[in-house]
């Protein structure tokens, strides 16, 4: 139950065998989520440190969690309050932390490349909790970890990726993960958020919203990221959720039994109407729950190569 690697960077790097093995463990792993005493120790005297230069919720308190349910000890650094602050180097930082004994470093970072820049350096395993507008890999395992759960496999299943597909390294990891499982990623958006060349990722690009919807086994919405946008890309909020927003109307197209999935936090009434976050076929809450079983499945499986 190993990787070939001590650190988990990208789903660049993992293999389709190594995918469907965290999937596997991350099954076990949502027992204990799910049981009334969520204590196992895989990981007791272990350490496990969240080192986070962007702010996050979902994604720092899933780490935390997973580590303390397998009896890791966890901490908490945030960039506002600590040595980063006074000139310190991620470089810096990261020796530092290891000097530590750090076992594992979980790390989210502005730059692109950062989690693949400390990884070298230190002797700890790093997890890229996201990186710029590069990768989000822990999400995307999680999000492959729930389509798996409702449909019991990836081949030929048609996985419609709507929104601001640009600024989004959730569906710049989702894209390259379901191509390798064999499942065929559709996309669309503005075409002011949408990426040159996207299709040598793996994923085609739908003319509209209707024909990137029909048929879909699954609909994943993104949410508009205002706070990476450096310019207007598109008019208003409203006009994106009237053009691109997806609603009770249009997911028709996808069928009564289409997943509908969203990486969070939702705008409701931009990207999906309250109607669709809400309805029968949505996956929005369970993403969370399998979300700290995923991050469970890895820290074991990292803390296991030794």
């Amino acid at each position: 139950m190993k990787l070939k690697d001590k650190d988990v960077l990208g789903i660049k790097e993992l293999t389709a065998a190594e995918i469907e093995l965290i999937l596997d463990i991350a099954a076990d792993m949502k027992k204990i989520v799910l049981s009334p005493s969520k204590k196992a120790h895989y990981l007791r005297g272990k350490s496990v440190i969240m080192l986070f230069y962007e702010n996050s919720t979902r994604t720092r308190v899933s780490f935390e969690l997973a580590g303390k349910y397998m009896g890791a000890d966890t901490v908490n650094v945030t960039a506002a309050g600590s040595s980063v602050q006074k000139g310190e180097s991620l470089l810096d930082t990261g020796r530092t932390l290891d000097a530590m004994g750090t076992d594992i470093i979980v790390i989210r970072h502005s730059m692109s490349g950062a989690p693949h820049f400390l990884a070298k350096h230190v002797r700890a395993s790093v997890i890229n909790a996201g990186d710029g507008m590069n990768e989000h890999p822990t999400q995307a395992l999680l999000d492959m970890f729930t389509i798996r759960e409702r449909f019991g496999g990836f081949k030929g299943l048609k996985v419609a990726i709507i929104g601001d597909i640009y600024h989004s390294r959730v569906a710049r990891s989702n894209i390259i993960g379901l191509r390798k499982m064999g499942a065929e990623p559709v996309v669309y958006g503005p075409a002011t958020l949408m990426p040159v060349d996207i299709e040598k990722m793996g994923a085609s690009v739908a003319p509209t919203l209707k024909d990137a919807l029909t048929g879909a086994d699954v609909v994943m919405g993104l949410r508009v990221q205002l706070e990476r946008q450096k310019k207007a890309l598109f008019p208003s909020q409203a006009e994106y959720a009237k053009y691109f927003g997806i609603n009770s109307e249009n997911i028709a197209f996808a069928g009564k039994n289409a997943l509908v999935m969203h990486p969070g936090p939702v705008n409701r009434g931009v990207e999906l109407t309250s109607e669709v976050t809400d309805c029968e076929n949505s996956a929005i809450n369970e993403q969370v729950t399998n979300g700290v079983a995923v991050r469970m499945a890895l820290l074991y499986m990292l803390v296991g190569r030794e």
